[in-house]
């Protein structure tokens, strides 16, 4: 499954949206239920967020170029956005949607068959968005992540829907449908929220993670000795890269060629063991 690239993953991602529409769209159908509704309008919304993000990852792999010398990695952090803002509109419409049934309730459809297309496709959700994970966080891509954790959201959404559905064809109370659409409308507010939060967040070059600094500084705990030291270690990451800065600092009677050389391997052993791009400044002590 970790074998899977970024891409590959996200091609999986847009296959299983493309399945599940179609999927929704029938128990929609089948059904009459704006419940229903709502479920296959999210399914748009993971289709056009899942095709993005392709787009986004893919440019964020190309090489650096005079332009943009640190590389395009900060380029899956629009694609966080891009799919929240995408999740604002579907609840919106959801909302409209529902509060229309609710002032003109209407009878529910054939609940069985619709029920069960419903569910296959919350399965599909549910299998792809663990793949998307376990390959976003092996590869460091905020984009899978968040495709992944969208599509989780997606899986207890039907859960709901599924749910307030049945109790309202077994009770005959048909408020309970659009009732639960307007739930599920929402708590995918609230995930879109959170999507354009972590992109904002990225894009202000957010220092890595507390286990990554460590591996960072015991790197550099290796190198220390014979007078040399080191201070003021910042990083910051750009989507799946992460660069970090230290001052390195050596006994003044050091050669620049000394300094110089152990510099360039501690830049090295550091990007091998952490994946991290060091740049050092010499100082002496």
């Amino acid at each position: 499954m970790l074998t899977l690239t970024p891409q590959k993953a996200l091609m999986l991602s847009v296959a299983a949206a493309l399945t599940t529409i179609v999927m929704k769209t029938g128990a929609w159908w089948l059904t009459g239920s704006v419940g229903y509704l709502s479920d296959a309008l999210e399914s748009l919304v993971n289709l056009a967020g899942a095709g993005f993000a392709l787009w986004m990852v893919s440019y964020a792999q190309t090489p650096p170029d005079p332009e943009h010398p640190y590389g395009h990695g900060k380029a899956e952090y629009f694609s966080a956005a891009f799919e929240g803002g995408l999740i604002f509109i579907a609840s919106l419409a959801i909302l409209g949607t529902a509060g229309e049934r609710l002032i003109n309730p209407q009878p529910l459809g054939q609940l069985g068959f619709g029920t069960a297309l419903s569910v296959g496709a919350s399965l599909i959700n549910f299998l792809v968005a663990r793949v998307l994970l376990q390959v976003g966080r092996a590869h460091r891509s905020l984009a899978l992540e968040a495709d992944a954790r969208h599509l989780m959201t997606d899986v207890w959404t039907t859960a709901g829907v599924v749910i307030g559905v049945a109790l309202a064809g077994l009770s005959g109370w048909q408020w309970l449908d659009p009732l639960v659409a307007a739930a599920v409308a929402l708590n995918i507010l609230r995930e879109g929220w959170q999507l354009m939060q972590r992109s904002v967040d990225g894009l202000m070059d957010r220092a890595q993670s507390d286990d990554e600094i460590a591996a960072i500084e015991a790197v550099l705990r290796s190198f220390a000795g014979d007078g040399c030291t080191w201070d003021t270690l910042t990083t910051r990451m750009a989507g799946a890269q992460r660069f970090a800065h230290v001052k390195l600092r050596v006994p003044g009677e050091w050669t620049v060629t000394h300094a110089h050389a152990l510099a360039d391997a501690i830049e090295r052993a550091v990007e091998e063991r952490t994946g991290t791009r060091l740049s050092t400044h010499v100082e002496p002590i």
